[in-house]
């Protein structure tokens, strides 16, 4: 079964940091674009940063600086390491697989990702 599933997320005080993990099974994350995305209850979905198969790695330009991608291909998983979290960073995350293996390109357009994980709640208190 092609499955997604994040983990990692909690409550932390501004200037506080996270790690979420992606950790993918039925299917190698490594031959996939991988994709993080936010969503708050009411609001559009915001696409945080994605992972080209050949480690490509693209950031919104509201956290560049902050978060960093990275994969573990041995655990299947890609992790988003979040430092110096702001209050606005509140919100749902999510990861997502993109439609192809070897995709040429890999975007933050929700649209491009076919297999979502549950979410993880990431709260940043001020």
């Amino acid at each position: 079964q092609v499955r997604l599933v994040e983990s990692g997320g909690g409550s932390v005080q501004a200037g506080g940091s996270l790690t979420l993990s992606c950790g993918a099974s039925g299917f190698l994350s490594s031959v996939y674009c991988v994709g993080w995305f936010r969503q708050a209850p009411g609001n559009g979905r915001e696409g945080v940063a994605s992972f080209s198969y050949d480690g490509t790695a693209t950031y919104a330009d509201s956290v560049k600086g902050r978060f960093t991608l990275s994969r573990d291909t041995a655990k299947n998983t890609v992790t988003l390491q979040m430092n110096k979290l702001k209050p606005e960073d509140t919100d749902m995350y999510y990861c997502a697989r993109g439609r192809w293996p070897y995709g040429p390109v890999c975007t933050m357009l929700g649209m491009d990702f076919d297999v979502w994980g549950q979410g993880t709640q990431v709260t940043v208190s001020s």
